[in-house]
């Protein structure tokens, strides 16, 4: 069976018809199209250790840190959309709670940061380098951040 496999269905009063597609088949699909380290744990185990051994980046900490990252992002994102579409209180004791997740990912940001043998502050003053030749006025332009140079990821 191919991901193209479709059942019809009928919806209520005037047997509108609509397509499904069989979540089997995707299931199928999406494992053929995964890399043998993503289905394999003992691949992965491998590609982890190959990968410190060429480079002698700490690959536990930088997973440990690009997991932490995304996952402390969400939590601190968590708050920001809790008060603008929940009617959370923006008050001192969720600033301080958004003030706990910020640590939080400052320090699994730090946690890359050691993984990857790179200065924060090399980090920091890269950042600064890349908008200032981004935004060559000194001040944000759509023009600019929509038309960026070659090699301005």
């Amino acid at each position: 069976m191919d991901i193209n496999t479709i059942t019809e269905l009928e919806h209520g009063k005037g047997a509108k018809m609509s397509k499904q597609v069989d979540l089997n088949a995707y299931m199928d699909f999406v494992e053929q199209v995964t890399s043998n380290e993503s289905n394999n744990t003992v691949a992965l185990g491998e590609q982890l250790n190959n990968l410190e051994a060429e480079t002698g980046v700490n690959m536990a900490a930088l997973l440990t840190g690009a997991i932490g990252i995304a996952s402390e992002g969400g939590e601190f994102s968590e708050i920001v959309k809790k008060c603008i579409f929940q009617g959370k209180p923006l008050d001192k004791d969720t600033i301080f709670h958004a003030k706990r997740e910020l640590g939080d990912i400052i320090w699994y940001w730090i946690t890359c940061c050691r993984a990857l043998g790179i200065d924060p502050n090399d980090v920091v003053a890269e950042n600064v380098h890349k908008l200032e030749s981004r935004y060559p006025g000194g001040d944000f332009d759509v023009f600019y951040s929509e038309n960026r140079k070659d090699g301005d990821l």
